[in-house]
C-alpha cells in the first residue's frame, strides 16, 4: 500500500514546533494587515487612500486667514461708519457661533465652532449690511445662514450656496431697511435696537446713479477708497483687494474667479455703457457696491465654487455677466448676491464638464462602450 502524505513527513522537533505560527479560525481584519504593514515602512512610504494629498492647511487656518484679510475692510467701516459697525459685527458673529453650538449640541453632533468657519459667515454677513439696521436683523440673519443653509444640510463643505449671501438676500424681506444707505462720516447710535428714520441722513449709492445712466456724483477717488454710502464692507474697493492680495499669498483663494468676475462686469460695462463716458462708467462699476466683496470673498467659497481652474473662469465669467444683466435690468441696482448664488447652483455642472480627461483614459459612451 502506498504510503500518504501525511506518512511521509518528518516529525518536528520540539524547537521547531515553537517557531510554527499559530493558524488563527479568521483571516485577519484590513486593520489588522495595514498596522502589520505600516509597522515596517516609514511613514513618507506609506500610501493611503487617494485623493493622495499632503498639506499643512487646516480649516481653522484657512478661516483664519480669511478673517485677517477682512479686518482692513471692518476697520475702515468702523472708521467711516462709526462704532455701530462693530455692535452689528458683534451680534453677527455672535448668534452665528452660537446657533452652531446649539444645533450641534442638540443634534448629538462634534461641535465645530473652534475652525472658525462660523466666524467667517457672521463677519460676512455683517460686512453686507446697512450700518443703519435694527440689531435684532444680524441675529435673524446669522441664524438663518446656519441653521437653515449650512447644517440642514450637513455642515461645513456640505452647503450648496454661499450662507452669509443666502442669509443676506433673506434679509431683503425687510427692503426698508435693506436698502436705507448712511452717508459716510454719519455717525449712528452705537447701541440703539433700532434707528429712527429722523436720525438717518441716508445717501445715494453711486450704483443707483449708475442704473439710471448718471454718473454718480463720488468720485473716482473716494469709491476705490471707500469714502461712500453703502454696505458697511463693501465700501472700500482698495482694502478688499488688499484682503485678496493677501489670501493669494497664503494660497487660499487663486486669481480664476475674482479676475474673471471682475474682468467679465469691466469689460460687459464698457462695451455696454450708459454713458457717453464708457471708461468711467465701467469703472465706476467695478469700484463700486459690492464687486469685490463678492468677487474675492464669497464666489471663491471651496464649498460653493468649482474645482477645476477652467471650471473657475467659466464660473467667474457667468458671476460677471449676471451681475451685469441684474444691475442693468433688474429691480435693485446691485446684483452682486443674486449672481453669485445663481452660479452656486450651476457650479455641479460646471464641474462635470470642465473636468480634465484622465492620461491614457477612453471615452465611455452612456451605452459604456
Amino acid at each position: 500500500m502506498d504510503k500518504t502524505p501525511a506518512d511521509n513527513q518528518t516529525p518536528l522537533t520540539a524547537e521547531a514546533e515553537a517557531h510554527v505560527p499559530e493558524v488563527s479560525a479568521a483571516p485577519d481584519s484590513p486593520e489588522e494587515i495595514e498596522a502589520r504593514t505600516n509597522s515596517f515602512l516609514p511613514e513618507l512610504l506609506t500610501v493611503s487612500p487617494s485623493p493622495h494629498i499632503r498639506t499643512e492647511d487646516t480649516s481653522r487656518s484657512i478661516m483664519l486667514d480669511v478673517c485677517i484679510s477682512l479686518m482692513p475692510a471692518l476697520i475702515w467701516g468702523i472708521y467711516v461708519f462709526g462704532w455701530r459697525v462693530l455692535t452689528l459685527t458683534l451680534i453677527s458673529v455672535g448668534f452665528a457661533v452660537g446657533s452652531e453650538f446649539l444645533y450641534e449640541k442638540l443634534m448629538k453632533k462634534p461641535v465645530t465652532i473652534l475652525d472658525f468657519s462660523t466666524v467667517v459667515t457672521g463677519l460676512l454677513l455683517a460686512l453686507n449690511l446697512p450700518v443703519s439696521v435694527p440689531l435684532w436683523m444680524p441675529a435673524v440673519g446669522a441664524v438663518f445662514a446656519i441653521i437653515v443653509v449650512k447644517q440642514l444640510f450637513g455642515g461645513l463643505g456640505k452647503n450648496f450656496v454661499n450662507p452669509a449671501l443666502a442669509a443676506r438676500v433673506f434679509l431683503f424681506a425687510w427692503p426698508g431697511h435693506m436698502s436705507t444707505f448712511t452717508s459716510p462720516g454719519d455717525k449712528l447710535s452705537a447701541a440703539a435696537l433700532k434707528i429712527a428714520e429722523t436720525d438717518i441722513v441716508a445717501g445715494a449709492t453711486p450704483l443707483a446713479s449708475l442704473k439710471n445712466g448718471v454718473l454718480p456724483d463720488t468720485s473716482l477717488f473716494d469709491m476705490i477708497i471707500g469714502y461712500e454710502s453703502g454696505c458697511i464692507g463693501e465700501v472700500s474697493a482698495l482694502l478688499l483687494a488688499a484682503g485678496g492680495i493677501y489670501l493669494l499669498a497664503r494660497r487660499v483663494i487663486t486669481w480664476h474667479i475674482p479676475v474673471s468676475y471682475i474682468g467679465t462686469v469691466l469689460l460687459v460695462t464698457f462695451v455696454f455703457a450708459k454713458s457717453s463716458l464708457p471708461f468711467d462708467f465701467a469703472l465706476a462699476e467695478i469700484f463700486s457696491g459690492g464687486l469685490f466683496l463678492g468677487a474675492i470673498f464669497m464666489a471663491t467659497d471651496y464649498a460653493t465654487s468649482p474645482v477645476t481652474n477652467m471650471g473657475r473662469v467659466v464660473y467667474g465669467i457667468g458671476c460677471g455677466l449676471l451681475t451685469v444683466f441684474i444691475r442693468y435690468f433688474g429691480g435693485y441696482a446691485e446684483g452682486v448676491s443674486f449672481s453669485i448664488l445663481i452660479m452656486n447652483l450651476l457650479v455641479w455642472y460646471i464641474d462635470r464638464y470642465s473636468k480634465p480627461v484622465r492620461f491614457g483614459g477612453v471615452k465611455v459612451d452612456e451605452a459604456g462602450k
